[in-house]
């Protein structure tokens, strides 16, 4: 007979409904008009124009330059809407950056951003581009995580096309963190297939990218902040992009997702806690509440300025 025990296991190790945990969530701490992510039932697809290893291919993160006059923003931060940025912004492949997820909601629980190869795939993309799979371009692309559709798709992704078109870019492998960060790549995906760039997602919040329909998306399970591998598994992040880079070259349609084979631990209980409210209680919602406000406050300044 089978143990109930890994019954239950089982019938929670799906992926984590982002989108209703995030509508839940802001219900209960005293939101009550819920978010619309950004949905749609057909995807632009453009096949790749030459062979990869002839292609010239960016990186386009939701990652956010550090700053050092915007408070904490290292690896466990909370919540930093200082943080946040809101202009589309490149740095040179070349050269190393320090890039955080401080300002995101990503996965605090169980995980941290200790290891910026787990959100920021550049060096394995510096290490397959010197063994000849793609040429890496010149310039990595940093995309605003927006919660507006309008100005993502209005503002944020043709100013990636028009960086993307200068640098003479055949595709782009694009890297979320938070749940609207997948959005955000997600619609950005959009815009540059349809403007004949090929993409790939590679993400952990499954259903954000399949509502908004990405043209090609590689889904690991793994907490968020980790959509290109375990932290300190190199490994599983020279496994990631490869197989990113595979779903780039060989998906036959729009809207192809494949699921990466890595698993983030034995035990997929992690998958319960994420802005889960019935594992909250009365006082933590409270406070969570107050301290969105005070961030969301923070983030407006910073806008504003």
């Amino acid at each position: 007979m089978a143990d109930p025990d890994q019954n239950a296991v089982q019938d929670f190790d799906v992926p984590v409904p982002y989108m209703q945990r995030t509508r839940d969530y802001y219900l209960a701490i005293g939101y009550d008009t819920p978010y619309r992510w950004a949905h749609n039932v057909a995807a632009p697809f453009q096949p790749l124009k030459k062979p990869l290893a002839q292609s010239r291919v960016a990186l386009i993160t939701t990652a956010a330059r550090f700053d050092p006059t915007k408070g904490d923003q290292g690896p466990g931060a909370a919540y930093n809407g200082s943080a946040k940025f809101y202009s589309v912004y490149d740095g040179d492949t070349a050269q190393d950056h320090d890039l955080r997820i401080s300002h995101i909601a990503y996965d605090r629980k169980h995980t941290s951003a200790a290891d910026i190869n787990t959100w920021f795939p550049l060096a394995q993309m510096r290490r397959l581009a010197a063994d000849g799979h793609f040429q890496l371009a010149p310039r990595f692309f940093g995309a605003p995580t927006n919660r507006s559709h309008r100005v993502t798709m209005d503002t944020d992704a043709p100013e990636i096309l028009a960086r993307c078109k200068a640098d003479n870019i055949d595709a782009a492998v694009l890297v979320p963190n938070c749940p609207v960060c997948h959005q955000t790549t997600a619609l950005v995906a959009r815009h540059l297939e349809a403007n004949g760039i090929s993409t790939v997602v590679m993400g952990c919040a499954k259903d954000i990218v399949e509502h908004a329909a990405a043209p090609r998306f590689l889904f690991s399970d793994f907490p968020l902040g980790n959509s290109a591998g375990k932290p300190l598994d190199i490994a599983s992040q020279a496994l990631t992009i490869e197989l990113a880079l595979k779903v780039l070259e060989t998906a036959p349609a729009p809207q192809t997702t494949v699921q990466s084979p890595l698993r983030w631990n034995a035990d997929a209980s992690w998958k319960l806690d994420y802005n889960n409210v019935e594992r909250m209680s009365a006082e933590d919602l409270a406070k969570r509440r107050r301290d969105f406000d005070a961030q969301k406050e923070a983030a407006r300044v910073n806008r504003v300025a």
